[in-house]
């Protein structure tokens, strides 16, 4: 599979602040078990920026509530 990158992402979520967030929480769903919405073998930070790329993620989907507190 080709490298991800920055500007990959980039074209899909235009603010860097709100690239990192965006990241983060998918990574953090992918973390605690979340199903993957595309084949890759990554790690889940990586498998998070490559659905970014494809547009298949994006600051437009709902967050999952936080638990614990």
């Amino acid at each position: 599979m080709a490298r991800v990158t920055v500007e990959d992402c980039i074209e899909k979520v235009p603010n860097r602040f709100e690239l990192v967030h965006v990241a983060s929480r998918r990574t953090k769903q992918l973390k605690r078990g979340g199903r993957a919405l595309i084949e890759c073998e990554n790690k889940e930070v990586v498998t998070s920026l490559r659905e970014i790329a494809d547009g298949l993620v994006g600051p437009a989907q709902p967050e999952e509530p936080e638990t614990g507190a």
